[in-house]
């Protein structure tokens, strides 16, 4: 029988067929080094990437704090009506007891009144609703009926309101999740980013924006903006002893700010309460649309959806809480990266 074994290789053979395989992985291994790597983002890429990220950030920042306003609005609400019930409850019991006590005296006398008796086994508001039965109790009986069945009509609305109110309260706690999860996925994104730069990078952005602070500080010294006065002076003082103070989305104070935050904590320090979100803060007051009108302590607004605001402090300068990584600190309005929309006189 014939053998179908494969003819053995010759040494020259292998050697040859080693050698091509090594010189070819060689070639692969030069192409592969040659080509083109995925070039690394310089720092001014790195810095608008980021900058776009905590745009974003501050945006899903600001519908947050409008769903928390919302809860802690619908919370006292809801304890405010739960609370309601409680007394109509009280007041309901008391009504019943009264009533009952007629009822307890006419037996003792053994003249119950059969309409009476039917009443107290029986819904008020059905029993009611029988108006031929009405001329068989005394006028104070029928009082006291009337004052049950407008009490037991008065708590359902409110019951029925309360669980409306909480059905919202359970949505908006969902919207608030959502909110809350988006804003701290950009601010990761961005702080990996931030991570790609060396150190000799970080500290050159670290220097551009000193610089900038250093001569929006000279500009707001230089004092040729109109000055503030009465309650939008004292919020702008109070927001000038905040700079330093860090960035926290949702932070209203006193050691930590957003841009709503620092703004609705600063005129809350002169007295002045005012909506918690830019949004709301922008519709507030007297609406100032050129920026040559605009006074120290003003409020003013950019970019198109109002997702930032901060305070005038004359001379094209602002006082503001920036975003993640920044404090509160004075810059000028042209670089904030949106534009401005109108200011606020609160």
């Amino acid at each position: 029988m014939a053998s179908h074994r494969r003819p053995k290789q010759s040494s020259r053979a292998r050697v040859t067929v080693l050698t091509t395989a090594a010189a070819a992985a060689v070639v692969l291994s030069s192409q592969a080094a040659n080509a083109a790597p995925s070039e690394k983002p310089s720092k001014d890429e790195v810095k608008a990437k980021v900058d776009k990220l905590y745009e974003e950030a501050e945006q899903a920042t600001e519908k947050y704090n409008g769903a928390k306003e919302k809860q802690e609005k619908l919370q006292k609400e809801i304890s405010t009506i739960q609370d309601n019930v409680a007394r109509g409850q009280e007041e309901l019991n008391e009504l019943r007891d009264g009533l009952g006590s007629m009822a307890s005296a006419q037996y003792r006398s053994g003249a119950i009144d059969p309409s009476l008796q039917l009443f107290l086994s029986a819904d008020p508001d059905d029993y009611l609703d029988k108006a031929s039965t009405l001329d068989q109790l005394s006028g104070q009986q029928v009082e006291a009926l009337k004052k049950i069945q407008e009490k037991q009509r008065d708590l359902a609305q409110q019951r029925s309101e309360a669980t409306e109110k909480l059905k919202d309260l359970a949505s908006t706690r969902t919207e608030l999740g959502k909110k809350k999860k988006e804003v701290q996925g950009k601010l990761s994104s961005a702080q990996k980013l931030l991570n790609s730069l060396t150190a000799q990078e970080k500290a050159a952005l670290d220097a551009e924006q000193q610089r900038s602070t250093r001569t929006s500080e000279r500009q707001v010294l230089s004092g040729t903006g109109k000055a503030a006065s009465g309650r939008a002076g004292a919020a702008f003082a109070a927001a000038q002893g905040k700079i330093g103070s860090p960035y926290v989305y949702g932070a209203t104070g006193p050691s930590s700010f957003d841009c709503s935050g620092l703004t609705s904590w600063a005129y809350g320090q002169a007295g002045v309460g005012i909506p918690r979100t830019s949004e709301a803060q922008a519709n507030y007051g007297t609406r100032i649309s050129s920026m040559s009108d605009l006074q120290v302590g003003d409020l003013v607004f950019f970019f198109n959806d109002l997702h930032h605001v901060g305070l005038y402090a004359g001379n094209g300068q602002v006082l503001h809480a920036p975003r993640t990584g920044t404090v509160v600190r004075y810059e000028s309005m042209s670089t904030i990266g949106g534009p401005f929309m109108w200011g606020v006189r609160v």
